[in-house]
């Protein structure tokens, strides 16, 4: 698949504010190799008659996404990142430089590697990672159209409404937000955008699920300042004008056509 990206490194803001660098080649080898992994996938709907896709539904697929990503991150990483070991756990990615791997062999030297606390948040920051597909019209809104709502599969970057990411805190920063699509059928990540200037500003007030409401998590909306923000960080997007225009025009900005790319 080819992508238009930018050579801006990944900086990410330590606590004491210093910064650590994540050169933009380790995100374009885990796109890929995110994308291997859907690849095959998709291979099982032909050999066993199974739609692992239509079987995680869309909820459960946009998180899924983001954890293939992680751990396509950590691999293409050669060590410098760290998945999480604690599920609720800030952020997804761990930093893991000289200071980052002091901090972990001293948690693992007193036995604190299956505890929550230094985990959320760590010590020494990382990368937080969330993904989006974007809005469409509600299943009402397709009806009075006379037409159907996507199904899973469907690309729908022609009927997306808009886009934004979700946190469970407000302090989130350091953030990669993924904006993913179904691209010849397949998910696939059509751009990839981050930003560590977000404030709690950027994010709206938490929404705590409703009694009866399922096991909707609390979660808070990235607001249109944040979403500037990570549009202004964009590293990748999938050369096709479709998503360029989309991201653009719901930014009012033309920054994606007028920055220095690359064709990879």
């Amino acid at each position: 698949m080819d992508f238009l990206q930018t050579d801006t490194p990944i900086r990410i803001v330590k606590p004491n504010g210093q910064t650590h660098e994540i050169d933009a080649s380790i995100i374009k080898t885990a796109i890929d190799e995110t994308h291997l992994v859907f690849s095959r996938f998709a291979g099982f709907k032909a050999e066993f008659d199974i739609d692992v896709f239509e079987l995680l539904g869309m909820r459960n697929l946009s998180a899924f996404v983001g954890e293939v990503f992680v751990a396509a991150m950590v691999k293409a990483s050669g060590g410098m990142l760290k998945k999480n070991p604690h599920q609720d756990g800030y952020p997804d990615l761990l930093l893991c430089d000289a200071e980052g791997k002091r901090i972990m062999e001293a948690l693992t030297q007193s036995g604190q590697m299956r505890e929550k606390g230094p985990f959320s948040n760590f010590a020494n920051e990382g990368i937080e990672v969330t993904a989006t597909c974007g809005s469409v019209p509600s299943a009402k809104e397709y009806t009075r159209r006379g037409k159907n709502k996507p199904d899973i599969g469907t690309q729908r970057i022609l009927v997306a409404k808009g886009y934004d990411w979700k946190a469970h805190h407000r302090e989130t920063n350091n953030l990669m937000g993924i904006y993913w699509d179904f691209i010849a059928g397949v998910p696939a990540i059509a751009s990839v955008f981050f930003s560590n200037a977000l404030t709690v500003d950027d994010w709206g007030k938490i929404v705590q699920p409703r009694d009866g409401g399922g096991r909707t998590t609390s979660v808070s909306i990235m607001q249109k300042s944040g979403i500037a923000k990570m549009y202004d960080g964009w590293r990748f997007v999938v050369n096709d004008e479709r998503y360029v225009n989309f991201f653009d025009k719901k930014n009012k900005k033309t920054s994606m056509r007028d920055t220095v790319v690359k064709e990879r």
